[in-house]
């Protein structure tokens, strides 16, 4: 596997290429994130370690960078700070691994074989459909540039549209998705929920609907669709399969 190793100091760079070349490695080094970035660019690197003190820049934001230009490696991050707090930095910066020093070196192997059977999917840290855009991080939504203001819920419900692009969503899958399994609200909170997000989010160019599929569910799409049997409304109709299991209608909705 090839691997790209982001490490100012020579001597770490050193003991820590040498290690993993003996491990059946190849290894790239790259002492600043210019370099990195660079190297990112022109090879398909299955694994990236990533220091996080470099000489012309902070490593979490070249691995923000990276994510952002489409390099979908996983990322394990080396770093002296071991507080929560940078830990959950390195984390929503696109990190998928973090490693404080010192480290024992069979550590850092056992975590890049683990990172490795995750392989090179494409796990943004912000999600972006059309002109919308959420931070699962921040739990900031923008449309068109615009903030949006949603609760806990209706974020929930559209990160996994998000998350799900394209993708007929049952109303039992969404149900299970968003709310635990022992609710009993409701029968119709998805269909309730999915009209505030469509009032909050509006139309116009660019900013994906969420269209309901007749007697299957709903689906996020980046641009209206003419199939037929979608349509921009809620389903009055749906399947058995999509009603909540032992829900009882109840007067009072908590948001």
């Amino acid at each position: 596997m090839r691997l790209l190793l982001v490490e100012d100091d020579p001597r770490m760079a050193s003991l820590l290429a040498r290690g993993l070349r003996a491990e059946s490695y190849a290894v790239d080094v790259a002492a600043s994130a210019e370099d990195a970035r660079w190297l990112a660019r022109e090879n398909p690197y299955d694994l990236v370690v990533l220091d996080v003190m470099l000489p012309d820049g902070d490593g979490l934001e070249l691995c923000r960078s990276l994510r952002a230009e489409g390099c979908w490696a996983p990322v394990l991050v080396l770093t002296a700070r071991g507080a929560v707090a940078d830990r959950v930095r390195g984390l929503d910066a696109g990190a998928d691994d973090y490693l404080v020093k010192p480290f024992a070196f069979e550590e850092l192997l056992a975590r890049l074989r683990a990172l490795a059977r995750r392989g090179a999917h494409e796990r943004p840290p912000v999600l972006r459909v059309g002109a919308l855009e959420l931070d699962p991080a921040t739990r900031q939504v923008r449309v068109a540039g615009r903030p949006v203001s949603l609760s806990p819920r209706e974020f929930a419900l559209l990160e996994l549209f998000m998350r799900r692009p394209g993708e007929v969503l049952s109303r039992r899958e969404i149900l299970d998705h968003v709310w635990d399994w022992a609710y009993e609200g409701i029968s119709n909170i998805v269909d309730v929920y999915v009209r505030y997000l469509r009032a909050k989010l509006g139309r116009g160019p660019g900013i994906p609907t969420i269209e309901t599929v007749r007697g299957a569910g709903y689906v996020l799409r980046s641009e209206s669709s003419t199939a037929a049997g979608l349509e921009g409304e809620e389903d009055p109709h749906p399947t058995a399969a999509d009603r909540p299991r032992g829900g009882s209608p109840e007067r009072l909705l908590v948001r």
